[in-house]
C-alpha cells in the first residue's frame, strides 16, 4: 500500500505543520493529522460528529449515537489524499471529528481497555506482531489487526478453544467507524494511542489468528485478575 503525501515538501507540511494561504477557515492542525491518517498510513478518513452536553452536532435530537457517528452526506477522504486533497474537504466541516472507517484497510478487536494494557504488555514481550492500538474514554481498547478478521472470529475462537467461554472481545469489521485519536468521542474526552502507528504495522497489520490467543486468554481472566 503506497502512503504518498505528495512531495517533499508536502511531507515537511505535515511534520512543521505549516499553514498554507487560503486555510484560514479549518485548523492546519486538523489537516494536518488527517493528512498524516491518509498520507503516512494509508488509512481513509471520515469527518464525524462532536457531541456536547449530550447533544450531537448531527442535530438530531433522538441521535442513538452522540458525537461517534460519520457526520450526513460528509465525504470520505480517501487513502493516499495530499495535505491540499485533505484540506479541500475538511474545510467542509470545520471541528468535525477524524473517524476510520473500519473493513478496509484493517478490522478491529475490540476488548476491555484493563485487559488489552495486559494483553499488549505480553505481546511485546513475547515478540508478536502487533498493530497499532487505541483505547478510548469508554475503557475500551481496540487492536488494529488485518482486514478480514472480523468474519473470522467466530471460527478462529472455535479452533483456538474459547469458543464456549464468556469473553468481553469483540470484532469490529466492514461498515463500523471507529473515532482517531485525538479526536473527542461521544463528549466524553479523547481517544489515544495506547500503541502509535508505526509504517509496517499500519500499512499491514497483523493477522487476528497471531494475537487472538493473548487477547482471549487476559479478557477471559480479566474479572478474576
Amino acid at each position: 500500500m503506497g502512503f504518498t503525501i505528495g512531495s517533499s515538501r508536502g511531507i515537511l507540511d505535515i511534520r512543521t505543520g505549516v499553514r498554507r494561504r487560503g486555510r484560514t477557515s479549518v485548523r492546519s492542525s486538523d489537516c494536518t493529522s488527517v493528512a498524516e491518517f491518509t498520507g503516512l498510513w494509508g488509512w481513509a478518513v471520515v469527518p464525524g460528529a462532536r457531541a456536547s452536553a449530550g447533544a450531537c452536532s448531527c442535530g438530531r435530537a433522538n441521535c442513538s449515537a452522540p458525537g461517534a457517528h460519520p457526520l450526513d452526506k460528509a465525504p470520505t477522504v480517501p487513502a493516499g489524499a495530499t495535505l491540499d486533497e485533505v484540506t479541500i474537504s475538511w474545510r467542509q466541516f470545520p471541528g468535525a471529528a477524524v473517524m476510520l472507517p473500519v473493513g478496509a484497510a484493517f478490522d478491529i478487536l475490540d476488548v476491555p481497555e484493563a485487559a488489552g494494557r495486559r494483553a499488549l504488555v505480553r505481546m511485546e514481550r513475547m515478540g508478536l506482531p502487533v498493530g497499532p492500538v487505541t483505547v478510548t474514554p469508554e475503557g475500551r481498547a481496540h487492536f488494529f489487526v488485518a482486514p478480514g478478521s472480523a468474519a473470522e472470529l467466530g471460527s478462529l475462537l472455535y479452533r483456538m478453544g474459547w469458543d464456549d467461554a464468556s469473553l468481553d472481545l469483540h470484532a469490529l469489521g466492514p461498515g463500523s467507524f471507529i473515532t482517531a485519536p485525538p479526536s473527542d468521542r461521544g463528549g466524553l474526552g479523547p481517544v489515544q494511542w495506547l500503541r502509535s502507528p508505526a509504517l509496517d504495522a499500519a500499512s499491514e497489520p497483523p493477522q487476528a489468528r497471531l494475537v487472538l490467543g493473548t487477547l482471549a486468554y487476559v479478557a477471559h481472566r480479566s474479572p478474576t485478575v
